[in-house]
């Protein structure tokens, strides 16, 4: 079986058409192992998992673990729980009674 640095040299031997297309079919390789294993790990630990409300409503997602979560889970799980009957409140604060914004200095790099 050949080592990757022949394998390398082998193919640098190649038309360049030919390299491109090996090139292509390793980073799609790469890729799906990649979404393949991010996927797993996703459903693994239940990030997917869509349950029942308890009213019978529409089913709701839920997540695991606990809203310290890192990532899009976390996210999610920070969310004020929409279901309960409370009514929405928008509040709006007057940009012009609070203190004026101090102007930024240019910054300039010399190069």
């Amino acid at each position: 079986m050949k080592t990757i640095i022949e394998h390398i040299e082998h193919v640098k031997g190649k038309p360049h058409h030919i390299r491109k297309r090996v090139a292509f079919g390793i980073t799609v390789g790469v890729t799906t192992l990649i979404a393949f294993v991010w996927l797993a790990g996703s459903l693994a630990t239940g990030a997917f998992a869509i349950g029942e409300s308890s009213r019978g409503e529409q089913p709701a997602v839920t997540t695991s673990g606990t809203a310290t979560t890192n990532g899009l889970a976390g996210a999610v799980a920070a969310l004020p729980d929409v279901t309960t009957d409370a009514p929405v409140r928008i509040e709006i604060i007057d940009a012009a009674s609070s203190a004026p914004v101090k102007k930024a200095e240019q910054t300039i790099l010399p190069f």
